[in-house]
């Protein structure tokens, strides 16, 4: 078995929430990059590693068009630039290793069943009016809120600060490893459950 960036074993990974077990691929390369082999046909990213999918969402341009804490959050300028953006993610992984001794992708499962909303609400129309009803969100759908949700927390804490992106997204790890509520991913889940919870 390949370890992670050369580095760290997946063997010992354990994954608590038995619904997203299958959706978290920890088996990997060394370097994580498919060649977006896993992007050709429909669920095929639940077959891709969970380290290059957190690397493809640190890859985003930021928030887009939706505004955040009244502001445009932009990415850290890695849009695009795979090489980059592994590099931020093995430096948040020693980060979090030398903060906490634990194995870093342990922490980063840990993180994505904290941050992964269970709840969603979605609009159904009905003679013209239009209801926000709450439904289950698929376990798919939910390893792929959190990790976006870890990534753009990635790029706030760095954003328009001293912060390095890595130092961030290291830190928004361990916050949402632990079920932090400063972690900005599981702020951002209890805020979604909760307005799923009132639209019941």
């Amino acid at each position: 078995m390949s370890l992670v960036f050369g580095k760290w074993e997946t063997k010992d990974v354990k994954i608590s929430d038995s619904g997203l077990a299958n959706y978290i691929k920890l088996e990997t390369k060394t370097v994580p990059h498919s060649f977006g082999r896993q992007t050709q046909k429909r669920f095929e990213k639940g077959k891709m590693s969970i380290v290059e999918r957190l690397v493809n969402k640190v890859m985003r341009s930021g928030q887009g068009k939706r505004k955040l804490s009244g502001k445009y959050v932009r990415g850290r300028g890695s849009c695009g630039k795979k090489i980059q953006a592994m590099t931020i993610v093995e430096e948040a992984f020693s980060t979090v290793e030398s903060k906490t001794k634990q194995n870093p992708l342990q922490v980063l499962v840990k993180a994505i069943e904290n941050a992964a909303p269970r709840e969603d609400t979605t609009k159904i129309k009905r003679g013209g009016i239009s209801y926000a009803v709450a439904v289950d969100v698929a376990p798919m759908k939910r390893v792929d809120e959190s990790l976006k949700n870890i990534a753009l927390a990635g790029f706030v804490g760095s954003f328009n600060r001293k912060k390095s992106a890595a130092e961030a997204l290291a830190e928004e790890l361990i916050l949402a490893s632990q079920n932090d509520p400063k972690s900005l991913s599981v702020k951002r889940k209890d805020e979604v459950e909760r307005i799923a919870k009132s639209s019941r």
